[in-house]
């Protein structure tokens, strides 16, 4: 298995040339984050990964995490002490509020360090994952005396946080939870119910584990308007400090496909002490708080585990040797010199860079949203926001499932055996498209919710982005005239596939959840397709101006030309399929499914 090499200078061009971190170094906000203070901690935080947590990925791939009789749970062998390293370094609070300890930088800043902690350990980085997540509720929810008294050490790493949402049977079903909650003479609460697939629910990273809850007050509405949110820690506290168990117990950890290191608990609580966090019923409104970054965070997966599986995968091919390429000497050649190979490993890096462009332009449109001064901007990059990460989430996520997959077919036999160590980040990849809302329900959000907002006007206006491109193109000369072309017209099959799932919704609600998942991949390809090209563009300039990474930014450009030539031409297959009738196969009796 080859070591992780973190990508700066892929993540550097991709900062360059689709985010501008120099304007978000103007905002109040971020005025101590300037491009080099970036670019030098993303260089302290690969280094920190590569040496320290990327060599458990495979330990923890074996070892798994056990629950041990008492209910408690031990990490693999490495992980208490990696994660101490970790919360030591300060990684954990580089994006999170000045005021409780974080570093206040942009959560584009915050990405990246997600990348390329994902890319190291995706096993390890969902713990930090959920605690950030429970950060940034807290922080929009909680009362100003929950806030200092959890978040400091949450920011800090010190104490981890979850979500508990799911139970047996309130899964996609939000509105299904059935954990209650009754309140306590103390104004406290005593919350009693299960909740299944918590990620790092129990562990022995961290002094203290921050439970958030959704449950049920007396007398709430029935469906998603009666849930509540609660803190609910694994220790009480006295005077700040841990103090006694709270009756929050790790009954089971789910033995999975991938991801083993990472603790998936089955929790009860048994008239475990909880803190009402915001106002009874307001459980949802809470839960949406956390959903858009925790999703973006999801997509970051995706993107990361590609990542890691290709470099391995390039790492493979210039070894093996087997065969003769067509332009060989006669003698055995490695098989990156095969032209399906080369196929094979363009797809997975020409894909892996517009999922990165992707990426980084939701999470600085996160960042001019909330920090941009001027109204009309903040606007406009909420509205792409809200557009943009589902299609984050699911194609990321559903690439990062095919990409995986082809690193192990470069592979070959090899590849389908543990020992390479390929087949894990296959495993590892498989969870992306089910959890933080499937990938199904992405796409019924994008058609449904997205598409339709402001009466069409902000998907309309995203097109323009993506036909704006054109004008630059043209001025670019001869070498970027096959993307120019293939954008152009993927654009206006993107459209036509827009106005027409708008249309038939209006006739049809079944229409939108049939046509969604073909759409969302359609909208995905050519997003990317859009993406590459302005890579594409920043390279051309930069070499014209004399950069003196010729090499480096004329592969940017080949790379950007095979996307649009080879993967973007799929999204016109996908169109007939996005806008035909589906009422015949709807119709079909389920008895012949």
């Amino acid at each position: 298995m080859s070591a992780y090499r973190p990508p700066l200078d892929d993540i550097g061009f991709a900062l360059e040339a689709i985010t501008d971190l120099e304007h978000l170094a103007k905002l109040p906000a971020f005025v101590h984050a300037d491009p080099e203070s970036v670019r030098g901690a993303l260089e302290e935080c690969g280094r920190f990964v590569a040496e320290v947590i990327a060599p458990l990925n495979p330990v923890g791939d074996r070892q798994h995490s056990r629950r041990n009789d008492d209910g408690s749970v031990t990490t693999p062998d490495g992980f208490a002490a990696a994660y101490r390293q970790y919360i030591t370094a300060g990684w954990p609070g580089v994006p999170l509020p000045v005021d409780h300890g974080g570093g206040g930088f942009p959560w584009l800043a915050g990405i990246a360090v997600e990348e390329l902690l994902a890319a190291a350990n995706l096993a390890f980085s969902l713990c930090p994952l959920l605690t950030q997540s429970a950060v940034e509720l807290l922080a929009a929810h909680g009362t100003d005396e929950q806030r200092d008294t959890w978040l400091p050490r949450m920011v800090s790493g010190e104490w981890t946080g979850t979500m508990c949402l799911t139970e047996p049977d309130a899964g996609s079903d939000v509105g299904a939870v059935r954990t209650k909650a009754i309140p306590a003479p103390d104004g406290s609460w005593r919350i009693t119910g299960q909740k299944i697939f918590i990620t790092y629910g129990e562990h022995d990273l961290a002094e203290n584990i921050v439970h958030l809850v959704l449950a049920r007050v007396p007398d709430a509405p029935p469906g998603t308007s009666g849930i509540s949110c609660f803190i609910v820690p694994k220790f009480l506290l006295s005077g700040g400090t841990v103090a006694d168990r709270n009756a929050v117990t790790c009954v089971s950890i789910e033995h999975k496909l991938g991801i083993n290191a990472s603790p998936t608990c089955v929790l009860d609580f048994d008239d475990a002490v909880g803190y009402l966090v915001g106002e009874p019923n307001s459980g949802l409104r809470c839960m949406f708080t956390m959903m858009s970054k925790a999703r973006l965070s999801v997509a970051v997966q995706g993107l990361a585990i590609s990542e890691r599986a290709y470099q391995q995968a390039v790492d493979y091919a210039r070894e093996r040797r087997q065969g003769r390429a067509p332009r060989s000497d006669g003698s055995p050649t490695p098989i990156i010199e095969h032209p399906d190979v080369r196929r094979m490993l363009l797809t997975m890096r020409a894909s892996i860079e517009a999922l990165r462009a992707l990426v980084y332009l939701v999470a600085e449109s996160v960042d001019l949203a909330e920090a941009d001064p001027d109204p009309a901007v903040r606007a406009e990059r909420q509205e792409l926001v809200e557009l943009l990460t589902p299609a984050a989430k699911a194609w990321a996520t559903d690439l990062g499932v095919e990409l995986t997959s082809l690193a192990l077919q470069v592979h070959g036999g090899m590849g389908y055996v543990e020992e390479t160590g390929a087949a894990q980040h296959f495993r590892d990849a498989r969870i992306g498209p089910i959890y933080e809302g499937t990938n199904g329900i992405q796409a019924i959000d994008l058609v449904t919710r997205k598409l339709p907002m402001s009466g069409g006007r902000v998907a309309s206006s995203f097109l323009d982005r993506i036909d704006a491109v054109d004008d630059a193109l043209a001025e670019a000369g001869d070498e970027l005239d096959s993307i120019r072309a293939a954008v152009a017209a993927s654009g206006k099959l993107l459209r036509t596939a827009t106005d027409r799932l708008l249309t038939a919704r209006a006739d049809d609600p079944a229409a939108g959840p049939a046509a969604a998942t073909p759409y969302l991949r359609m909208f995905g390809i050519v997003t990317g397709g859009w993406l590459m090209a302005r890579q594409a563009l920043a390279a051309q300039q930069r070499l014209a101006a004399g950069d003196d990474r010729r090499e480096f930014l004329a592969a940017k450009v080949t790379t950007a030309r095979f996307y649009c030539e080879q993967v973007l031409p799929q999204a016109a297959g996908l169109l007939p399929a996005v806008t035909a009738s589906p009422a015949h196969w709807l119709a079909l009796d389920t008895a012949h499914l």
